[in-house]
């Protein structure tokens, strides 16, 4: 279809064959029955994100020189907006030049979440937008349930953060930011090469969390129509309500958290699930390289990583060539020390300060991620002008501090212990910190794991490392760390679903496994 006039006249045209479309798929036999959730198709929201997809699309054949200038161009009227309408920005920014494009980003200060949740209010741009009204509205739809695609007050879409690394995040997004949101997620399929019409429907199962609250959830109900149907499903049901409710449903599309990939492919080889995906995408976690490899073997078909947030929504997502490229179209991300100071490329920062380029509601400018990355040093060959990331480790928070051999304390990272830890605990793997020391738990069903043999491991990584681990290996002594190792049916998740790998001394704990 060829469309001419200007964007509301091209958004009037697709959203007539839209409407076309979604009523032609209720007319039909496959059009009914199987669409999850409640409430109507957002048909005029459908139309506008066709045509702000077919921009991004644009984009992608964009060289990087020209992402730059986009970027550039963004990031001014971000600024501008920011200082004019947020008295938060606006004493941020008090000492700086007057004008903000004349100031290098690197040198704006960072923000982290402590201090956009407890500023929130002065951070907001909108008169009258309150965080208490907010986390009001979020907790009914959570406790009372209602329609999470519904815009609160006619105009915002909310989602909160889990809280796992000791503080939970609010946000709130406005028409045209969420239009935004909802184009990051759908460049994942495009880049997947997801196929969806009215002759050949998408059914897609999300093995995630239900709660309404949750990012995920607010974009699934926003989007839902006859040619998605969708089924949801609790990542920390049994896993073998899981299967069976995925075999009943057959989806084309399987969307799940990383940490579920290895039990669901697992499943698939033993027979016990009878799926055929065209496409697996995991968001939220690592992929293991266990479960990467048992899922290809399961069934044959890409697996597309994801890196996203509650704050950016996507940051980054797999092209067919399996490198992992980075939305600069919609995020500015700079990867820094824990002085903030920018790392070169290559090199593992030990967090991610990110500028959301469309972000008007609650401007986020160099925000804080505590995640670990690494920037590639090189282009991929698949011809997209964005950057790429060479890795996506663990969170900052999961740095473990313990006593080293001069009794002076030694900070561990994450990566110790999956290098440790990986070949040999292929089905997952969790590191609880207690006040004697170390409580390992990996992942073995039949029990034919070596205990010993991990437990050498993870005492020889952490030794290599500085950290004083001497004969008390195992059996708590007077001297040296305490490290016990122990078989588990599965990871213990949290109550949206996910499974943190390291958990410091000092974070609440949840039930341990069984």
């Amino acid at each position: 279809m060829e469309m001419r006039g200007g964007p509301e006249e091209v958004a009037e045209m697709v959203s007539a064959n839209v409407s076309a479309a979604v009523g032609r798929a209720r007319a039909t036999r496959w059009g009914r029955g199987q669409a999850q959730g409640r409430g109507q198709v957002n048909v005029p929201l459908v139309a506008e994100l066709l045509v702000a997809r077919g921009r991004v699309r644009r984009r992608d054949r964009w060289r990087p020189e020209q992402v730059a200038t986009y970027q550039r161009r963004r990031l001014d009227e971000l600024l501008a907006f920011a200082r004019q309408r947020s008295s938060f920005y606006r004493t941020l920014y008090q000492s700086l030049h007057r004008d903000l494009t004349a100031v290098p980003l690197a040198q704006l200060p960072p923000v982290t979440k402590g201090t956009l949740m407890s500023s929130w209010d002065d951070v907001a741009t909108a008169p009258g937008l309150r965080l208490a009204d907010v986390e009001q509205r979020l907790a009914q739809v959570d406790e009372v349930g209602g329609d999470a695609g519904s815009a609160w007050r006619g105009r915002w879409r909310m989602a909160a953060t889990a809280g796992s690394t000791g503080q939970r995040g609010v946000f709130v997004w406005g028409p045209a930011e969420w239009l935004q949101v909802l184009a990051s997620y759908a460049r994942v399929n495009d880049w997947a090469g997801v196929e969806v019409g009215v002759r050949r429907r998408l059914p897609t199962a999300i093995v995630s969390t239900t709660r309404p609250s949750h990012q995920s959830a607010v974009v699934g109900a926003t989007l839902r129509n006859p040619l998605v149907p969708t089924l949801r499903l609790d990542a920390t049901r049994p896993l073998d309500e899981i299967v069976a409710a995925l075999n009943t449903f057959r989806p084309r599309l399987l969307v799940c958290y990383a940490s579920m990939l290895g039990p669901l492919a697992e499943e698939q080889l033993a027979g016990r699930l009878r799926v055929g995906p065209e496409r697996v995408i995991t968001a939220s976690e690592e992929t293991p390289p266990a479960a990467r490899a048992a899922a290809l073997e399961a069934w044959g078909v890409p697996i597309v990583a994801t890196y996203a947030a509650t704050e950016t929504a996507t940051i980054a997502s797999t092209c067919p060539l399996g490198s992992l490229h980075l939305y600069e179209d919609f995020v500015i991300v700079e990867p820094v020390d824990q002085d903030y100071q920018p790392v070169p490329d290559g090199e593992l920062a030990d967090r991610v300060l990110v500028t959301v380029l469309f972000s008007r509601t609650l401007p986020l400018i160099r925000y804080e991620l505590t995640d670990t990355v690494r920037l590639a040093t090189e282009p991929c060959a698949c011809g997209l002008p964005f950057r790429c990331l060479a890795e996506v480790g663990g969170r900052t928070d999961d740095t473990l501090t313990l006593p080293g051999h001069a009794g002076l304390p030694v900070a561990v990272h994450p990566i110790v212990f999956h290098d440790a830890l990986a070949a040999l605990a292929v089905h997952g793997w969790q590191v609880e910190q207690t006040p004697t020391g170390l409580d390992i738990f990996v992942v073995d069903p039949a029990r034919v794991l070596d205990l010993a043999a991990a437990q050498r491991r993870v005492a020889e990584a952490l030794e290599s490392v500085g950290v004083g681990v001497g004969v008390g290996v195992g059996v708590g002594g007077a001297t040296g760390l305490r490290i016990e190792v122990s078989a588990v049916d599965g990871l213990r998740r949290t109550t949206l679903g996910k499974a943190r790998l390291i958990r410091a001394l000092a974070a609440p704990s949840p039930d341990r496994p069984s």
